[in-house]
């Protein structure tokens, strides 16, 4: 089969396309055709070698940690999944190929895209997962760091649900996008914290930095400590006190969350913006386009 491996750690010019074997399921494991996998800032990060300390890579590796596709090999003890089942989730072993064995999946509505469904597991399970973390509640003002991205543009959407005000951080050009999502844009960089306090005299109730782009040292002014502040993104968290979230949610959180959060996509409640598709050949175009850090919504891969 096709996959997208590297065997060293480095820029994009070390993902190689190559024919490897294809894996299959053994018990109680399930082997999915892959219809799209997901491209995200992690796949970057671990390819430069930047998460050794927390996720020790083995060579060869191909990245990737999210999948949509078809159920093609159910191994011995499964039951809950058959042959031909469509699903989306976590893959074990990378998703940039043709085949992926699954990690935690559930079943995909038949009214959710291939990339739609792709673009929520990562995202929906975060953005979820920081909002509690955070303990944001209706009336409350929550500041979002990388408002238009996969992460923050969930987030608007499940803290606006929940009656807080959100406002967003992104690039001019994505303002319209962050507001059409029920957020108020602010630019993000120098002048930051007048923007803020221009929008919110009142102050901010909390801060989900999902873009660690650097505003950190802007986020515990306007909060006036590191109560409440969180980020996914910067990993100079520590040295400013500021709580770096990446413990995921355990499997019936996470499984339960994404199937209800597929569920809302299906109905109309929850969009899901793909920013932009590629062909498997193309993963290293694509992970260049996701370390520019200004991606709106998701980038997705099409086997």
């Amino acid at each position: 089969m096709r996959a997208i491996v590297f065997e060293q750690f480095g820029g994009p010019e070390v993902l190689q396309v190559q024919q490897v074997d294809e894996p299959h399921a053994g018990p109680g494991q399930l082997r999915i055709a892959v219809k799209a996998a997901a491209v995200n800032p992690l796949d970057f990060k671990i390819r430069n070698g930047w998460f050794e300390a927390f996720m020790p890579t083995t060579f060869p590796a191909v990245p990737g940690s999210e999948v949509a596709g078809v159920v093609d090999e159910v191994g011995a003890g499964v039951t809950e999944f058959a042959v031909g089942d469509e699903v989306v989730g976590w893959a074990q072993g990378g998703s940039y190929a043709d085949y992926a064995i699954a990690g935690l999946v559930v079943k995909k509505p038949a009214d959710v895209s291939w990339e739609q469904a792709v673009a929520l597991p990562i995202a929906g399970e975060t953005a979820a997962r920081v909002l509690r973390e955070l303990g944001v509640k209706e009336g409350e003002t929550l500041l979002l760091h990388g408002a238009a991205g996969g992460v923050g543009s969930v987030a608007i959407q499940l803290a606006v649900a929940l009656g807080v005000t959100v406002i967003g951080t992104a690039s001019e050009a994505n303002h319209d996008f962050v507001r059409s999502l029920g957020a108020i844009p602010i630019l993000y960089g120098e002048g930051l914290v007048d923007r803020v306090k221009a929008v919110a005299p009142q102050g901010v109730d909390a801060v989900f930095d999902s873009a660690g782009q650097g505003a950190l040292p802007d986020s515990i002014e306007l909060r006036g400590g590191t109560d409440r502040v969180i980020t996914i993104a910067d990993m100079g968290a520590a040295d400013l006190g500021v709580t770096f979230s990446m413990e995921s949610s355990s499997p019936e959180v996470t499984t339960a969350g994404l199937i209800e959060q597929l569920q809302l996509a299906a109905d109309g409640k929850l969009t899901l913006t793909v920013a932009k598709t590629f062909g498997l050949e193309d993963a290293r175009t694509a992970q260049e386009i996701s370390e520019t850090g200004h991606i709106r919504g998701k980038l997705v891969l099409l086997p």
